[in-house]
């Protein structure tokens, strides 16, 4: 139970952080307020401060940033219907930066207890390595990339080298600072003996980096970077057959994935550090999700800005504001339907 609260607040703060992302670039840029709530639903407390109702409400997730004229058009100058085009991207962006330097801050903390590093730069080839010569690989190469995938950290390594399904792969490697292409190689695990052991492995073994402020950051930025890129792997997945909808998880799930983790760890500061991680990966995940151009998402508006723009530059008149409404409302519309199923399927998956 006690993970199961603590993964509740942590996800109920990375929707306030993103509210508040929009809340402080809107009050810097001169938008009008009217009401900037931590949590969802029924009131429990209030205060006016100026133009703005600051509230408190009953369910921990989340939150709400409402701004005059966000939604309709208004009267006020200060509205946000009113304001310039790169002000109003400016405040739709900066809810998906603070889950972003979030994300960041949450990597680069757990991190900083790490003494060193491993990186994608070979260290030893294993005795009977097929591939050690000048025309394949040798210590010291770098893998620059596997299958045109950028490799960032020895992570990156095993990702791609398991989701690559024959095992033949192109990789890039960067030796004496050249790179170089290597096409076709076959690193399907085989039979290698490794500290007295007979095991199945690739054959490399990568260097330690050792932890200073330079690799500290790098290794954070590095980290940060690949949960970018997994959202955009599940996207793929998703959308090619590889993972189905069944795959996908909402609050529900995310809950009891976060409890699940902080219960199997073996101590309560390992439990805090996954579940930790696990929250630095959902804060990028937000991030990235909000700002597709999806409609009723902060991309689906920026989008719209977009398309205005070369409306208002083709016709010199401004799009019709109830058209994005309308689009917005369909846009709402399927992604509660959206919700309800995976959190159907969420709740399947948490009696099964």
């Amino acid at each position: 139970m006690l993970y199961i609260i603590i993964a509740i607040l942590m996800f109920g703060i990375l929707i306030a952080l993103h509210e508040f992302g929009h809340f402080i670039t809107a009050k810097l840029l001169g938008v009008r307020v009217n009401e900037f709530a931590i949590g969802m639903g029924p009131l429990l407390f209030s205060t006016q401060k100026g133009e703005t109702q600051y509230s408190l409400r009953a369910i921990p997730m989340g939150g709400f940033c409402a701004m005059e004229g966000e939604d309709d058009a208004s009267d006020d100058p200060r509205a946000f219907s009113n304001k310039p085009a790169w002000r109003k991207f400016i405040i739709l962006v900066a809810g998906s930066f603070m889950n972003f330097l979030t994300g960041f801050v949450l990597l680069a903390l757990l991190l900083a207890q790490n003494t060193f590093f491993v990186v994608p730069v070979i260290d030893t080839l294993m005795e009977g390595f097929p591939y050690e010569n000048a025309q394949g690989l040798l210590p010291g190469d770098r893998i620059v990339r596997v299958n045109g995938e950028r490799i960032y950290t020895k992570s990156d390594l095993d990702l791609f080298f398991g989701r690559d399904e024959d095992g033949i792969m192109d990789l890039v490697i960067e030796r004496d600072g050249v790179r170089l292409d290597r096409p076709g190689f076959d690193l399907r695990p085989r039979e290698y003996t490794y500290e007295g052991e007979t095991v199945q492995m690739r054959g490399l073994i990568c260097v330690r980096e050792p932890f200073h402020v330079g690799s500290w950051l790098r290794q954070s930025w590095y980290n940060t970077i690949d949960m970018v890129r997994m959202v955009r792997l599940s996207l793929v997945d998703l959308f090619s057959g590889r993972a189905g909808i069944q795959d996908m998880s909402g609050p529900i799930g995310i809950v009891t994935m976060m409890s699940d983790v902080g219960a199997q760890s073996p101590n309560m500061v390992a439990a805090l550090a996954n579940i930790l991680w696990f929250v630095a990966f959902i804060a990028i995940n937000l991030a990235v999700m909000n700002l597709l151009p999806i409609p009723a998402l902060d991309g689906g508006r920026i989008f719209f800005l977009a398309v205005n723009g070369l409306f208002s530059l083709l016709t010199r008149r401004k799009l019709d504001p109830k058209y994005e409404g309308y689009v917005n409302m369909a846009g709402f519309c399927c992604l509660i339907l959206l919700m309800v199923v995976v959190a159907f399927n969420d709740i399947v998956k948490l009696f099964a």
